[in-house]
């Protein structure tokens, strides 16, 4: 294939090239150089048409798009880059006949990166509501919606959301969550993977046989970097709160630390299925 890859001046997203470089034919569209043998790597943001306009000489077979404002980023620069700039950037790649879109969700699309959050179930559906109040995850929201926008308009198209979670090091690894006050991003804290399972998520996805519409994917880890069982976490978190949330998932034996996100669809779709555990051997 011929694929373009967004972002790959970042920590995924240069993984990511160096591995699909081994056997596809790799472009790469970043603000910095990136520095892979084996890929062409152009410099620009794909949220400017000009800098889209350098990959005229080209015929993609597949996007990845990874490039992204993060949750840093001012409101006004996530939905300018996150949700316009993502709807340009996939309708120049759509107008020029690609029809295999992966892009890069997150699981903060689903609001939890504020204290006040409070999931609707657990494990979380991969369309779990947006309940976001503080930008980020709206703008991922948005960008999911706007696929599904140019999904309605052209029905050849095979799009992937990956409602991705946070992403480790391979040297690295995780603290389990002990029980205490809910924090920013608690369930991002508890929701992760490492680096290689996440560019092998990726491939799998570009890779995929072709498949008409819109899928939206949860990707992260199946147990939850907890120190203690997920019920008794979310009790303590939210108090009397989580009695509105049924946790029965949680009481068979061995799924007492299952992720609190919902990952059975993307191993029937993609027969991903994260291979190293987050938790201590």
């Amino acid at each position: 294939m011929k694929v373009l890859i967004t972002g790959t001046s970042g920590f995924i997203g240069r993984a990511l090239a160096e591995d699909m470089s081994v056997e596809h034919e790799v472009v790469c569209l970043s603000r910095q150089p990136t520095e892979v043998a084996g890929v062409t790597s152009l410099g620009g943001d794909f949220s400017r048409m000009e800098d889209l306009q350098q990959l005229d000489r080209w015929n993609f077979d597949a996007l990845v798009h990874l490039a992204a404002v993060t949750g840093a980023g001012t409101e006004a620069d996530l939905m300018r880059v996150n949700v316009m700039g993502s709807y340009g950037l996939l309708r120049y790649m759509a107008d020029r006949g690609c029809k295999k879109f992966t892009l890069a969700s997150s699981i903060a699309a689903v609001g939890m990166q504020s204290v006040h959050f409070r999931p609707l179930e657990l494990p979380m559906s991969d369309e779990h509501p947006c309940l976001d109040r503080d930008g980020y995850g709206f703008s991922k929201y948005m960008m999911e919606e706007t696929t599904r926008y140019l999904a309605r308009q052209n029905d050849n198209l095979d799009i992937i959301n990956i409602r991705l979670s946070s992403v480790w090091p391979e040297d690295r690894v995780p603290e389990p969550r002990q029980p205490g006050p809910v924090g920013q991003w608690g369930m991002g804290a508890i929701s992760c993977m490492y680096l290689s399972d996440a560019v092998r998520c990726f491939r799998l996805a570009a890779e995929s046989a072709h498949k008409s519409g819109v899928r939206i994917l949860n990707a992260v880890a199946p147990q939850a970097a907890v120190a203690c069982s997920v019920p008794e976490l979310m009790r303590v978190w939210y108090g009397v709160d989580a009695d509105a949330i049924d946790m029965s998932h949680y009481e068979r034996v061995g799924h007492e630390r299952n992720a609190v996100y919902d990952v059975s669809r993307i191993a029937a779709e993609l027969g991903f299925v994260a291979g190293r555990s987050v938790l201590p051997e």
